[in-house]
């Protein structure tokens, strides 16, 4: 690199930390207000600082649902300079932060078997901190990585630099893989048991935040091989240049000879594919059609192996058809039982499961419930009006929130 483009990126630099830090004096308040609470108080900050302070990745929206918040490295810097070891990172090894997130997780169940609602609230703070800074390192990296494409790779005059940067931003994607790979999902479900909030945060947030990271990763590394390509695919040429320019300097009268008047051409240079000629029947000349007709006539006959019927195996129905089929007649008798719901003269609630087991029909009762509320969803709002469904459910237990139905009844609405 040439000494002027030393001097241009230093004032480039110098002019670009000079504006973050000034962003950082000018709007200290709301940054300090942003450390302790969840996210930014946007109501102290105009559009323009917004904007300054996104693009300066002083702030970030981790996606379009959640607010705006400090970016990691900014908290990490404040919690250093205030000495709070609580938020203060010493390293951004993935393994550790997963651990982090359980023991919060851990303290957050305690928090709630005891009542204590304001332990609750800090415990579930920070970790949705935690959780945006880990999604914060993986994006800081991915856009660092963009930033060595778009830069670094320009400001490097020789092509062996150029691979090897190429090749460090391979390993360093390889690592980042490897810290996403840590994450298990199935552990995070067991982690995190039925609470609502809990897995809202660490399994549908976090999950779509992560298929963002393996997209962005993707691309890089899908450019990443590009650029390789093409640095090998110049580093080829200029080697044959160099090596060209080297002979000729040793060899400064050499001329090359004419190929083309040689007996014996080098097998360097005759490289070219034999060319097969493409012919195809003239259909519309008169001319060829005996011929035609007589090489027609010249083609070996098939043959074909008789069978008899009895070895014939009959013919196997897919497993698909069957599902289908199997799927059609279990409406059919969720639809008579609705008709026979329609030809109650008293017009009298009817249980699912009694009709069920006084029919002949055979479904389980999980399935045959489940068609039932099934076809009534499916119906018209006009008529469903004209049904009621009632469903006997009850609390699986008195920790456990959920629904469990046990029967359904069904009848006309008078």
């Amino acid at each position: 690199m040439s000494s002027s483009g030393e001097y241009a990126l230093e004032s480039r630099l110098l002019k670009t930390g000079s504006e973050r830090l000034a962003l950082l004096g000018k709007h200290a308040d709301a940054l300090m207000q942003a450390y302790t609470r969840d996210e930014v108080p946007l109501e102290s900050l105009s559009d323009s600082a917004l904007r300054k302070l996104l693009a300066a990745r002083i702030l970030w929206r981790p996606d379009e649902q959640s607010g705006v918040k400090l970016a990691p490295k900014v908290r990490e810097l404040i919690a250093d300079m205030l000495a709070d070891e609580t938020r203060r990172h010493v390293n951004a090894d993935v393994a550790e932060t997963l651990e982090l997130i359980r023991a919060l997780v851990h303290s957050y169940r305690e928090a709630r078997s005891r009542g204590e609602h304001w332990r609750l609230e800090q415990q579930l703070m920070r970790l949705r901190q935690e959780v945006d800074d880990l999604n914060g390192r993986f994006a800081d990296a991915i856009d660092s990585l963009w930033q060595r494409l778009n830069s670094d790779f320009g400001f490097v005059s020789q092509l062996n630099d150029k691979i090897r940067e190429n090749d460090r931003a391979q390993k360093q994607i390889a690592r980042l893989l490897d810290g996403l790979a840590l994450i298990d999902f199935d552990e995070l479900i067991e982690l995190v048991g039925s609470d609502g909030s809990l897995r809202k945060l660490l399994i549908s947030q976090l999950q779509q935040q992560l298929s963002q990271h393996y997209t962005g990763l993707r691309e890089v590394q899908r450019r990443l091989i590009e650029l390789m390509a093409r640095f090998r695919k110049q580093q080829a040429r200029s080697r044959l240049i160099s090596g060209m320019a080297a002979f000729m300097r040793e060899h400064p009268g050499f001329v090359p000879g004419n190929y083309a008047r040689r007996s014996e051409v080098p097998g360097l240079v005759n490289q070219a594919a034999p060319l097969s000629a493409a012919a195809a029947p003239a259909l519309d000349r008169n001319l060829d059609s005996r011929l035609l007709a007589d090489l027609l006539h010249q083609l070996p006959q098939p043959r074909h192996t008789t069978q008899t019927v009895e070895a014939a195996a009959p013919a196997q129905a897919q497993e698909s058809s069957l599902a289908a089929a199997r799927q059609q007649a279990l409406k059919q008798d969720v639809e008579h039982f609705y008709l026979s719901v329609i030809d109650q003269p008293q017009a009298e609630p009817i249980s699912a499961l009694e009709y069920l087991r006084e029919s002949p029909l055979e479904w389980p009762d999980e399935i045959w419930l489940f068609q039932v509320i099934s076809e009534y969803q499916g119906l018209p709002r006009s008529d469903q009006k004209a049904f009621r469904l009632k469903q006997q459910e009850s609390q699986a237990s008195q920790f456990n929130h959920l629904r469990l139905i046990h029967d359904v009844e069904l009848q006309l609405a008078v």
